[in-house]
């Protein structure tokens, strides 16, 4: 008897933590979407330069680091725990784990210099638009690649990217004289 309660008091609370996650993730994507509009504001009045705001963005915030050092730390430490790795081609070796922090801290320069460069091209509304994107393309690698399950939910949110993009790139208004030229064209082969 007291499973079946604590499995009905878990129910509600594991919806609102999902809430709560939901929620998060609305409110970031929203901020990040202001700061887009902002990053189109200060670049229509100062000038494109990409190099510079990301510094700022990124060197402004390490301050705020120092009150994780003691954390900071514990993982340095475990880091240099970690099996030895040799690097290929450059014959280096190091902990595994400082590897894997490498390669990710590579990658995702390139991805955030990307994304700078492209806010100085394209509209706030558009680079979000490839963020997210990218995001959810992302999300179907780790599905595939750590084989999780693919819900009716995954299937509910694929849909609604995919539709999103193409109703914000006009794909549909482009399609309509498209598939009127065709019509046209089987007209006379009909007759």
């Amino acid at each position: 008897a007291s499973d079946s309660s604590l499995n009905r008091e878990d129910g509600p609370q594991a919806f609102l933590w999902w809430l709560l996650g939901i929620a998060a993730l609305t409110f970031a994507l929203l901020m990040s979407a202001r700061m887009g509009i902002f990053q189109e504001m200060l670049y229509q009045k100062f000038g494109k330069h990409s190099k510079e705001a990301l510094f700022y963005n990124h060197a402004l915030p390490l301050p705020g680091f120092l009150l994780l050092a003691p954390n900071i730390y514990q993982h340095a430490v475990l880091f240099n725990q970690s099996e030895l790795f040799q690097v290929p081609l450059i014959g280096l070796t190091l902990p595994v784990m400082w590897f894997y922090l490498l390669m990710n801290v590579i990658t995702q320069y390139v991805c955030i210099r990307g994304v700078f460069i492209l806010t100085t091209e394209c509209t706030s509304l558009t680079v979000t638009l490839v963020v997210t994107l990218r995001k959810f393309v992302s999300l179907i690698f780790s599905i595939l690649y750590f084989q999780n399950p693919f819900t009716g939910w995954h299937w509910l949110g694929t849909a609604f990217v995919f539709v999103g993009t193409l109703m914000y790139t006009e794909v549909w208004n482009s399609l309509g004289p498209f598939l009127a030229r065709c019509r046209r064209r089987r007209r006379p082969k009909e007759e």
